[in-house]
């Protein structure tokens, strides 16, 4: 049904120069509505009523439900932002949702991805160094070495028990604090650029079965170079798995023993 002659509803724009009824929602010249006969109140005539704002044109879409698929659910583009951030980003820009809100989610998950990758990683990673180097300090000797060294080499000797080294790498924690001896083939040396002292020396040795442990050098009785290929015959303490950095480029995480005496096989 259309709307009666000079009629306006509230989506149309008012007419300030016409007086207005306000039963019939005319706009009229004279002083009395042409539909009804009523007066036109003074607070409804030309130029004393406000000024009626345009209404906002409505979304077509609004209110309608829109189904996602389900690697378009935010669950699914941040779970992927973390796993495969390309495909993340491909997922989230091909999304159905505003642009507006794709470009703050993208920025927010980018700047979260590089906190973790370059501060909260790295900060992990040498307070868990901190924290081992902490408990080691704790199990020193007498004059602040890492191993016992309050006995003499004798009764030192005697302590340490025979050990298989395969089963020295197999099973770290079983001899963690125990007198082991041991035999293997050194492989390399490297100093521990993140030590308390930065300059721990470990040596890489290969076992019977080829299989890698470190050697911490803290020899109690002389100080000596090992060279590749010498098989040597350690007395020490087991420490369990212990990580070492070689400057930026190379890390360890093997088995370890302290050596506090060695015996160079000819």
């Amino acid at each position: 049904m259309g709307k009666l002659l000079g009629a306006h509803d509230s989506d149309e724009l008012d007419r300030p120069d016409l007086n207005k009824c306000p039963d019939c929602l005319c706009f009229f010249a004279g002083d009395n509505c042409p539909l009804c006969g009523k007066e036109c109140p003074e607070e409804m005539r030309a130029g004393n009523r406000a000024k009626v704002k345009p209404r906002k044109r409505r979304n077509p879409n609004a209110g309608r439900v829109t189904f996602i698929p389900w690697y378009h659910s935010w669950f699914f583009i941040i779970l992927m932002m973390f796993v495969m951030p390309i495909v993340g980003m491909i997922l989230l820009f091909t999304s159905p949702y505003r642009t507006k809100l794709k470009v703050i989610v993208a920025a927010s998950l980018l700047a979260a991805y590089i906190l973790f990758l370059f501060v909260i990683s790295p900060f992990i990673s040498i307070a868990r160094i901190y924290i081992t180097d902490l408990i080691l300090t704790n199990m020193v000797g007498d004059n602040g070495d890492a191993v016992n060294s309050s006995i003499s080499k004798a009764e030192y000797i005697d302590l340490c028990k025979e050990v298989d080294a395969d089963d020295f790498y197999r099973s770290p924690g079983k001899y963690n604090g125990e007198y082991v001896k041991l035999s293997c083939t050194v492989v390399s040396r490297y100093i521990d650029s993140l030590s308390k002292d930065g300059n721990d020396i470990y040596y890489v040795c290969k076992t019977e079965g080829g299989l890698d442990i470190l050697v911490r050098d803290c020899l109690l009785d002389e100080d000596k170079n090992f060279a590749e290929g010498d098989k040597i015959t350690v007395y020490g303490e087991g420490r369990g798995n212990v990580d070492i950095f070689v400057g930026n480029e190379k890390y360890f995480n093997l088995p370890c023993v302290f050596c506090a005496y060695v015996l160079l096989n000819k």
